[in-house]
């Protein structure tokens, strides 16, 4: 088995059962316990596993970590799936972009085409596409301001997402299950993603395989809001199900 699917095999089995220990992962993989440890080693290192001596478990999902801190999990996967979204816009469109680690990087892949019109709560990403040599236009919504993810939220964001009508909206989320839908930690993030879906004609979703099968506390939108996902692994089981049911176009980064 090929070290991919071995650790896709692991991350499946720690998200079916919760906890899993390495001897019960080297017995069911065939595999050494140096080369599980290894495995889960990397996964933790990615945000997937929470690695504990002699095992892992899946990471606790009630809470999101500083903003900074998180810009630095899964950094090379967001590059990737950055460059890949901001290939299918063209001069002309329309997006909202909402705050996360992985729009901020596909706002500045996206700083380096031209002739579109952003509308974001971000003021990072705001500044990103501003910056950028070229003449797309931004926007930048109201409302109160969190310092940490350096952003907008609130009744007077939602309200300003309302005067607004994108033909897309691009959104990173929390997690992806397959029963929920896509999720968020913050309720006020949460109710700013679904705004903007309102206000918008197609929706992409921007997410890391770490998102996957991962239910947190506030739902965005089911399946049938998004049009697009686009990773940098392919989602397998009932996430994959639910996914093709509800026609989502999948890219991969792969």
């Amino acid at each position: 088995m090929n070290p991919k699917k071995r650790q896709d095999e692991i991350f499946n089995c720690v998200s079916e059962k919760g906890r899993v220990t390495v001897e019960e992962l080297a017995e069911l993989l065939g595999a050494s316990r140096e080369t599980i440890r290894r495995d889960l080693t990397l996964l933790s290192n990615k945000g997937k596993l929470l690695k504990f001596h002699g095992g892992a478990t899946l990471p606790r999902r009630d809470v999101e970590g500083p903003f900074q801190a998180r810009m630095a999990v899964n950094p090379e996967a967001k590059r990737r799936i950055a460059k890949t979204a901001a290939s299918i816009f063209e001069p002309g469109d329309t997006l909202f972009i909402d705050t996360g680690t992985t729009t901020l990087s596909f706002a500045e892949e996206l700083g380096k085409r031209s002739g579109l019109t952003v509308i974001t709560n971000s003021s990072a990403i705001a500044r990103t596409i501003s910056l950028s040599e070229t003449d797309n236009r931004v926007f930048l919504i109201g409302g109160e301001f969190q310092g940490d993810n350096q952003e907008t939220v609130g009744t007077l964001a939602v309200d300003q997402i309302r005067v607004f009508r994108t033909r897309h909206a691009v959104l990173t989320i929390g997690g992806l299950d397959a029963k929920a839908g896509a999720m968020d930690f913050n309720i006020e993030e949460a109710q700013v993603a679904r705004a903007m879906i309102e206000q918008a004609e197609l929706v992409t979703v921007l997410a890391d395989s770490s998102k996957f099968n991962c239910s947190t506390l506030f739902e965005v939108c089911k399946f049938d809001k998004i049009d697009t996902l686009i990773c940098d692994h392919a989602p397998t089981g009932s996430l994959l199900e639910s996914l093709k049911q509800l026609q989502v176009n999948i890219i991969t980064t792969e």
